[in-house]
């Protein structure tokens, strides 16, 4: 890959990640606060501004390592702190806030797939509409992919908080007592998976092959909802 298209890469691909990685963030801390914490808000977090989210290794060098090295990137904003003694059902209110990053991702696909609409209406000739065209791809595509890997009840992920909102209360403990050992297994997953991609001739991994399966009904229904059917990059 060559610098000049690596700066390129990099630019299609900073705004869609980073407004999908903080936004993500600044929900969770939003729907906390309207479910009674103010915890987030008070440190500036409800914020759509990414300087209040990035954590320096995981949302910049190691999206851009990836993406250099393998072609494509992920990462992660700092997390939203929250202390659910402030909820008034804590239980349920957890998992409310949980649900409420994957459905700021969905509605950033959506958003996404209206400048892939318009890119396509104007016409692919000129370099502006060309680039928001490759950046709604990207933006489509990367929210899908978050909101879908956090779906997984896996904890930390938010399925995991979610799933713990409505599981009996012995069952929702047991999933908390394991979060650590979820986050583990988590990283340990993730680095075989880029270690498989990088140092074999696969092209894609279990886990991604699994989560691209998984965003496919998704996929299908903004396509036929915006009729941009064929033209996503997945």
């Amino acid at each position: 890959m060559s610098p000049d298209s690596i700066l390129y890469t990099i630019a299609v691909w900073a705004i869609p990640g980073l407004l999908a990685i903080t936004l993500h963030e600044a929900a969770h801390g939003y729907v906390a606060y309207a479910l009674g914490d103010s915890t987030a808000k008070n440190l500036g977090r409800i914020s759509a501004n990414p300087l209040r989210h990035i954590d320096p290794v995981n949302t910049i060098l190691v999206p851009i390592v990836m993406l250099v090295t393998l072609g494509f990137m992920f990462g992660a904003a700092k997390p939203v702190p929250v202390d659910p003694r402030n909820f008034r059902h804590p239980k349920i209110d957890m998992g409310l806030m949980a649900a409420a990053g994957p459905i700021a991702n969905w509605l950033m696909a959506c958003l996404w797939a209206v400048v892939i609409l318009i890119a396509v209406k104007v016409g692919l000739t000129n370099g502006i509409s060309k680039f928001a065209y490759q950046m709604g791809q990207v933006g489509l595509f990367f929210n899908l992919l978050l909101a879908t890997l956090n779906l997984l009840p896996i904890p930390p992920l938010d399925g995991s908080k979610i799933l713990i909102g409505v599981l009996p209360f012995n069952l929702a403990r047991l999933l908390v007592r394991y979060e650590r050992v979820g986050i583990v297994l988590l990283f340990i997953v993730i680095a075989a998976e880029v270690y498989a991609l990088e140092f074999s001739e696969k092209k894609e991994g279990f886990l991604f092959d699994a989560l691209l399966t998984l965003v496919k009904p998704f996929e299908q229904i903004i396509e036929s909802l915006f009729n941009i059917q064929g033209i996503i990059i997945t």
